[in-house]
Formats: structure tokens, C-alpha cells, sequence
């Protein structure tokens, strides 16, 4: 019994071990829970850790452990790999020892020249390089996420150590403060702001048995908004300058304003706006967050009028312009057709694409959270679910264009232009455009009396894909009419040149609610992007 007790308790010790060992594992590659990221988090991804190439330093001093190369050629022809001995020695046959201990790099052939030549006292020439540094084990702690003893060279950085420590814990390590230690005192602080900022790193030569500490983060602001590089900035002084601030975080040229937000110690905070261009002394303190932002009072907006025209393509305007009052300002080719003109928003556009977002977010919460009655069910939902996500990747790829619809009685002095507005001026077209599910897509000359099915059979007709229930035509103001080309009981449409005739596909898939929603999101992109998206 004592036995099998000691037995177990083996094994649980055993079990203890790896599992803390991938509880480590794990936590190392958690997201920090914070809204602003570490500036530098990014370093660490195991780039550095992997690269132990042997590079040049010529103030390397040599050490207990490294090889070198020496070749003598002359009165004596002579090549040699020898390690550096526990007295810091190599030995050259026919010349003896030579003392190498702490000598630089770029010092070690002038060094070994000089021995040799002790011997053979003319036409003699020597050749020495360091073949590999010394192998070293160091100790990585403190606010890392696998503290640890590491392999290296002698000759490795500090970021590559840190790199196989899996880097600094951003929630509380210092990228400011860290302390290479020997013989329990402090040989080296290293900053990585100056790697991260200009690339500069100074050269270190580690020694067996170096400790490596990260210290706990101590003072730190965040950075938001119109810049550069939105990242939480450690700080080594109480405070800085917007002025100092600006440097690091890159502001972008439309940035004019910053809020500094402060918490008190009643849990309330306060938030103060200021201009960059009077402030740039201002001190920002620790603890604090900034957000920089665009503040313009803008007098003038910049639109685009692109098609058929002889005019301007880019015009600036003043802001309140009406839509009508830059109309009247057009030139019109003989090919233009100004009635069919349209207005493309990018405010428009980005309320469509967010609207076509929400939908596939819907339905993508769906389809991985519906349930099954049966196993042969299960393996039916798996397969429909996989089908749907590959529908939904599609569908996040496409940009709707922000058509807005001008109605025959829209009052133009009524719509106002916003900045970066599009208005496109088409030619004059006797076309008709049939996409989607028909056998040979594209335009085809429009010709008094010919009906929708005409146009269909020009086309060679709909494919088996084809949902014959659920056409769009796309008129040429932009306004959309669903029609149903396999009912009896619905009137023909009365096809217009410019129209567009888009044939959508049938949504095969047994869960009901998954082709109400496609369907929708088809819908919605077929008519904000003029795209027929296939299921």
C-alpha cells in the first residue's frame, strides 16, 4: 500500500508539473485586456529568438569557451581551429601558448602576430578570426512571460534572450527599465526605446551565469486618436511635453487638437481639450491619456465629378453647396445624359457596408450556435455552417459603392453636398445590363417593344441557379424594383435604357432562417455594390 501511495503521488507531482507548465504556455499568449496597446508589444514574436548567427563585433572581448581560427602561412605553414583554455590560452604548435584573455576582436590577429613572430622572426604572416562565441546559459526575470534560464551566445543581444522568455508581460513589465546583472550588481541598463524608436542597440557581451531582470513598469500615459502609433507609453520622468510627445507618436497632418483626460481620486473624471499649435509646452503626466483629434471649422469641401462631361473633375466649393447649384455649373457633352446622373457618399457607403456587417455577424451566430435533434442532423448543420462562413468571408470583401437615389421629383437646391461627394454623369446608353444567373451574361441594345423575357432569352436564358421569384432591376436613378418573373399574376416590368437586370441565385440550404437572412444580405449587396453574390 505505501508503495502504490508514493506511486501516485509521484504521478500527481508529475501531472502538477506539466500542467503548469502549459497553464505558462497558455497565458503567455493571452491578449492583454487593455483598449490601448504596449508600445513595443509587437517585438516580441519569436523572430529573434530563433537567430543565433555568428556576427562581427569588433569589440568582442575574447573569452573562455570561444574558437578561433589562425592560419600562418610564410616561414611556417600552418592552419588551426583551437579553443581559448579555462586560463584564457591557445596553443600554436612550434610557437607555444598565446594569451588571449580579454582581448578585442579587431585586436586578436595583430596580438597572435606578434607572439608568433617571437619565433620566427621574418616572412611570416598571420590570419586569426573568432570561428563561434562562447556558449552561456543566462537567467531571464522579472515581469516576463516565461521567466527562465536560456541558451545563447555570448555574443547574443538582450532582445534575443528576452525573445525566448516569450518578451515582456505587457501588463506590468518595464521596456524602460531593464538591469543586466553579474555577480549580483547592476552591470548594464538597457532601454528599448532607443531599439523601438531610432534601431539603435548597444552591443553586450554576456557571461555565464547573467541575470537578466525586467523591472515592473512604474509611470505610464496612453496615446489615442489621430496619430501614427496610438500605443500606452512608459514614461522615465513624472511628466513630457505634447512637443516631445509628438515626436514619438507621429501625428498625421489633419491632427489640430488633443483632450487630456484625468482621473481624480473621487473616481470622477475630467477632460480638458486644448489646440497643438498653442500648447506644445503643455505637460502631459503620468497616469494620464491623451487623444489627439481633428478639429477643422472647414469653409470649403472638395467633390468629384467624374463621367461624361467637359468640365472639372475636382472641384472645391463652399460649404452648404447644393447639389443643384454645382448641377448648374456643369458642362455637358452631346454624349452626356445628365438624367440618369448619380450621387455616390462615402457616408452613405460606410451606413451600407455596417448595415451588411451586422446582417453577417447575425447570421454567422447563427450558424454556429444552432443546434441539432439527431446525429445525422449535426453533420448536415456542420456542413451547411461551413458553406454559410465561406459565404460570409466573401461577403465582408465587398465595398458598397453609397448610391444615393435621386427621385424624379427630388428638389436639388435641397440636398446639400458633403466633403469628398462623387457625382457621376454617365453617357447617354441604350443598354440594357442583365447579370447573375443567366446562361451568357452582359449588355444588350435596347429596342422598343421587347419585353423582359426577350431580354432573358437574349441572354440564353436563366441557369438552374436561376430564382426565378427573386429579380432585381437597377434603374438608372439608382432605385431598385424586386420582381417576380415566374408569377402569373405579376405585370410585366417595362424595361427602361440604362435599366440593369440582376438575376440572384437560389439559397440552397435546408435551415429556413439562413435563407431568409442571405437572401436579405444578397439583397443588400446587390443593391448598394451592384454585385450578384453567389451562396
Amino acid at each position: 500500500m505505501k508503495k502504490i501511495f508514493l506511486l501516485l503521488v509521484c504521478v500527481l507531482q508529475l501531472m502538477a508539473i506539466e500542467l503548469s507548465d502549459i497553464a505558462v504556455e497558455r497565458n503567455s499568449t493571452v491578449e492583454m485586456p487593455m483598449s490601448v496597446r504596449v508600445f513595443g508589444q509587437n517585438l516580441f514574436n519569436g523572430s529573434f529568438s530563433h537567430n543565433n548567427q555568428l556576427r562581427y563585433n569588433p569589440e568582442y572581448r575574447i573569452n573562455i569557451g570561444d574558437t578561433i581560427l589562425v592560419k600562418i602561412w610564410g616561414a611556417i605553414n600552418l592552419e588551426l581551429k583551437t579553443t581559448v583554455d579555462s586560463q584564457g590560452n591557445i596553443f600554436i604548435p612550434q610557437v607555444g601558448t598565446v594569451n588571449v584573455l580579454g582581448i578585442r576582436n579587431d585586436k586578436l590577429s595583430s596580438v597572435i602576430q606578434t607572439a608568433v613572430k617571437k619565433v620566427f622572426k621574418q616572412s611570416v604572416y598571420v590570419y586569426a578570426d573568432l570561428a563561434s562565441y562562447q556558449p552561456v546559459s543566462v537567467f531571464v526575470t522579472g515581469a516576463v512571460n516565461k521567466p527562465g534560464l536560456y541558451e545563447g551566445l555570448s555574443s547574443d543581444s538582450v532582445i534575443q534572450f528576452l525573445d525566448k522568455a516569450r518578451g515582456i508581460n505587457p501588463n506590468a513589465g518595464s521596456f524602460r527599465h531593464i538591469n543586466i546583472l553579474r555577480d549580483n550588481k547592476v552591470l548594464k541598463s538597457i532601454d528599448l526605446y532607443r531599439f523601438l524608436l531610432n534601431g539603435k542597440m548597444e552591443l553586450f557581451q554576456f557571461h555565464m551565469g547573467d541575470v537578466i531582470v525586467v523591472e515592473p513598469v512604474q509611470s505610464y500615459i496612453d496615446v489615442t486618436g489621430d496619430v501614427k502609433r496610438p500605443y500606452r507609453y512608459e514614461l522615465v520622468r513624472p511628466s513630457i511635453t505634447i512637443r516631445e510627445l509628438l515626436q514619438v507618436v507621429l501625428p498625421n497632418p489633419t491632427t489640430t487638437n488633443f483632450t487630456v483626460s484625468t482621473w481624480k481620486v473621487d473616481n470622477k473624471q475630467e477632460v480638458a481639450i486644448y489646440s497643438i499649435k498653442d500648447n506644445l509646452d503643455f505637460r502631459v503626466k503620468a497616469g494620464q491619456s491623451v487623444h489627439f483629434m481633428q478639429d477643422h471649422n472647414a469653409q470649403s469641401i472638395e467633390i468629384k465629378v467624374t463621367g461624361e462631361h467637359e468640365g472639372l473633375h475636382n472641384l472645391v466649393v463652399k460649404k452648404g453647396t447644393s447639389l443643384q447649384e454645382v448641377f448648374e455649373e456643369l458642362h455637358f457633352s452631346k454624349f452626356s445624359d445628365p438624367q440618369a446622373f448619380q450621387l455616390y457618399r462615402k457616408s452613405i457607403a460606410a451606413e451600407q457596408k455596417k448595415l451588411i456587417d451586422q446582417a453577417l455577424d447575425d447570421l454567422e451566430a447563427k450558424a454556429l450556435t444552432t443546434g441539432s435533434a439527431s446525429t445525422e442532423e449535426a453533420i448536415m448543420r456542420k456542413q451547411e455552417a461551413a458553406l454559410v462562413l465561406k459565404f460570409i468571408e466573401r461577403a465582408r470583401k465587398i465595398q458598397p459603392k453609397g448610391r444615393v437615389v435621386i427621385n424624379k421629383d427630388t428638389n436639388l437646391s435641397q440636398v446639400v453636398l458633403e466633403d469628398q461627394d462623387t457625382i457621376f454623369i454617365p453617357k447617354k446608353s441604350r443598354m440594357i445590363l442583365v447579370e447573375g444567373e443567366v446562361l451568357l451574361p452582359g449588355a444588350q441594345t435596347y429596342v422598343d417593344g421587347m419585353s423582359f423575357d426577350d431580354y432573358i432569352e437574349a441572354c440564353g436564358g436563366f441557369n438552374y441557379r436561376a430564382n426565378k421569384n427573386e429579380v432585381l432591376i437597377i434603374h438608372k436613378n439608382g432605385s431598385a424594383t424586386k420582381y417576380d418573373a415566374d408569377s402569373w399574376f405579376t405585370q410585366e416590368v417595362a424595361l427602361q435604357p440604362g435599366d440593369a437586370v440582376l438575376v440572384l441565385g437560389k439559397v440552397d440550404t435546408k435551415y429556413l432562417q439562413a435563407v431568409k437572412d442571405i437572401t436579405q444580405i444578397i439583397y443588400q449587396i446587390a443593391v448598394g455594390a451592384a454585385v450578384v453574390l453567389r451562396y
